[in-house]
Order: C-alpha cells, then sequence, then structure tokens
C-alpha cells in the first residue's frame, strides 16, 4: 500500500529542485552515504510503511512518488518520480526549469537577497536568482523591479540549503556564482516562545517585553498569552494532554503566521511538552521566521508559594486532574535559547535580559 505525505517548508523546496534537474546528478532525497559527502542532507523526517510514498504539497495535491531505498534513524530517502507540475507558492511565472533557460557561455549567477544596484551588474551574460522564503515575498518583488530595463533571465527559487545555490546555478547554465547579502528591508519574522510552570512569571515578563518593544514602535507585535488564547481562540477546549497540545499548536499556528509576515509574536504559554513545542519552531520555521525558546526556570516552590489563581491548591487537593507541576509533568526544555528565573530578578531586570538578547542574538533592536 502506498503511503502519503505532506511537504512543507525546505523538504517542499528540495524537491521542487530534485523534480526540476537543478540538483542533478541527485534525483531523490539522500540516501545515508550521500548526506555525509554533500553540504546538507536533504531527507524526510517521517515513520512510513510501504515500499512507495506519495509525496503531496501542503494543500494534499500529489506532486511525486519516491521508492524508498532506505530508512534510517526515522529519516527516509529514495529517488522521485514527478506525478504532475509542481504549481505551489508565489511567483509561479517565475519558477522557471533549467531546461527553459539558455545561457550563453561565461554567465553569471547572482544570488540576489537585495535588490540589485548597477554596480552589481557584471559586464557578463546575466542570471538572477532570487531566493524564495515564505514572508519576503517583497524581496522578489523588489529584485524585479532593481532589474527592469537589464539585460538578464530572472528566475525565482525556493533555496532551502544555501550551500548547494552553485549545484542550482551551473544547472541553468551558469558558470559564476555570486552572493547578494540580504539588508535591513528583509527583516525575518520573529517569535519569543515563553514556557515554564503556571505562576513562574511568563505573561508578566512576556507583557513587560511586548510594552518595551512597542514603545519602538518599529515591529508589529502580536501578544499570544495562554490564558487569552484560551478564552478565545481554544474556548471549549479541555484541559487533557490532546487539547493541551491543541492549544498549543493554534498558538504555534498563529504565531508562525505573524512571522510568515515579518512580525514579532510573543507567546506565553504553559507548554510542558518538548514534542509540541519543538511542532511550534517547525512551523514557525517553515513560514520563513525564527523561533527564540525562553524557559522562564522559577522554582515549582515560588510558583505554588504565589499561587494568585488558587489553581496549585485545588490541584494539591484533587479538583484539578492532570494540572503541570503536581500531577503532570513538565518537560524542562534542553534547546532553550535563553533562561530567566524570576525568583532571582525583577521583572525589570527580566525584560532588560530579554531586550539584550533580542539586540544580540536576533539583530532585533
Amino acid at each position: 500500500m502506498t503511503s502519503q505525505l505532506a511537504l512543507d517548508g525546505a523538504a517542499l523546496g528540495h524537491a521542487e529542485l530534485l523534480l526540476s534537474g537543478a540538483y542533478a546528478p541527485l534525483t531523490g532525497f539522500m540516501t545515508s552515504a550521500e548526506a555525509a559527502s554533500w553540504p546538507a542532507p536533504v531527507t524526510l523526517a517521517a515513520e512510513v510503511a510501504g515500499d512507495q510514498v506519495e509525496l503531496t504539497d501542503p494543500e494534499g495535491a500529489p506532486i511525486a512518488l519516491m521508492t524508498v531505498e532506505e530508512r534510517w534513524d526515522g529519516h527516509i530517502a529514495g529517488p522521485l518520480k514527478a506525478l504532475k507540475p509542481l504549481a505551489y507558492g508565489p511567483f509561479q511565472a517565475l519558477r522557471r526549469l533549467p531546461a527553459d533557460v539558455t545561457l550563453p557561455a561565461g554567465a553569471v549567477a547572482v544570488v540576489a537577497e537585495r535588490p540589485l544596484t548597477p554596480a552589481d551588474v557584471p559586464d557578463a551574460p546575466l542570471l538572477v536568482i532570487v531566493p524564495i522564503v515564505a514572508g519576503r515575498e517583497r524581496l522578489v518583488r523588489a529584485v524585479r523591479d532593481s532589474v527592469d530595463g537589464v539585460a538578464c533571465e530572472l528566475i525565482a527559487l525556493p533555496l532551502p540549503e544555501p550551500a548547494l545555490a552553485g549545484v542550482v546555478a551551473r544547472n541553468y547554465g551558469a558558470d559564476q556564482l555570486v552572493r547578494l547579502a540580504a539588508e535591513d528591508m528583509d527583516r525575518r519574522g520573529l517569535v519569543v516562545f515563553f514556557t515554564g510552570l503556571s505562576g513562574s512569571g511568563k505573561s508578566t515578563v512576556a507583557r513587560g517585553l511586548v510594552d518595551r518593544l512597542r514603545e519602538r514602535g518599529d515591529r508589529t507585535i502580536t501578544m499570544l498569552d495562554g490564558d487569552v488564547v484560551r478564552r478565545l481562540l481554544s474556548k471549549g477546549l479541555t484541559f487533557s494532554r490532546e487539547d493541551r497540545d491543541l492549544n498549543i499548536r493554534r498558538i504555534g499556528f498563529v504565531a508562525a503566521e505573524v512571522a510568515r509576515h515579518g512580525g514579532l509574536a510573543v507567546c506565553a504559554p504553559i507548554a510542558p511538552y518538548a514534542s509540541t513545542r519543538a511542532e511550534v519552531r517547525a512551523m514557525v520555521e517553515a513560514a520563513g521566521g525564527r523561533l527564540m525558546l525562553v524557559h522562564v526556570s522559577t522554582p515549582l516552590e515560588v510558583c505554588e508559594q504565589r499561587d494568585r489563581k488558587g489553581l496549585y491548591a485545588k490541584a494539591r487537593a484533587g479538583l484539578i486532574p492532570e494540572f503541570t507541576g503536581i500531577s503532570d509533568p513538565y518537560e524542562t526544555p534542553t534547546d532553550a535559547d535563553l533562561t530567566i528565573d524570576t525568583s532571582t530578578m525583577s521583572e525589570a531586570e527580566a525584560v532588560e535580559v530579554m531586550l539584550t538578547a533580542l539586540k544580540t542574538g536576533y539583530d532585533i533592536l
């Protein structure tokens, strides 16, 4: 029986370049041996059954059939056979195949992560490649406008792995590759995702951070507090593990959409499970954004002493089942980008730590 697997993000981009011939001589997702010798593996992290896997776009339309030749560490690899032309994503008219582009000898390929200036145009046949990244569609339009009137071939492609840009350029017929670095106009969206026990100070620090960022007025900011989301977006959900995971996925989806459009989302749920936090990170990255995971590590005894809502007392009395930290586990993050403890610092100090981290690690301020 043929299994089905939906592709998104980097995997969808790799599939498009494989099927178009832009990754030649590769014709399929890499085996473990190939992955060891190339700059980055293009494999699928998925558990599947059967010898063939039907690959689809995010909307479920079949795009290719993979014949599985190898499985390792939860990955699958094998050659692809196109089922139909891939027609997913914006700028389809610019997503041209290598067979559709003919360049003279000596052509230069420019990977344009910013608009071209006259000084960027070489005295040689020119191929301009614009990386398509979710949330940065404005870049494609800006580059297209900047080469209006310039003799060149213009294509827009997903380039999930920058190290493979040279391979792509050669397959389009270019002999030389130049990269134009991005500039501030194409700032990626960011999700600041707080996680921690009830009463740890997540919402307080998150609100303080949002207030300071809004004072600047240079970014669109969306606050997604766990309690507020429960009353609106996730109204009707219970506190079972299944519903708590669904609540976090909904927060992650909204945050990813904010990041897709270059905005900044600040989320403050408990998010006790590592696997669900990982799903949120994957959603944000698939949308072209970055995720900053902040673990508010305030100890349980301090959180319980605060207990402003009386939740811990009810949980100790058995009135609230599956309460995080008491009758249900909190899985401490091992992949946190920042850890803060509000039992050892004030709200103002915690906000300053956050602002410093955003400035130094994410170039936000």
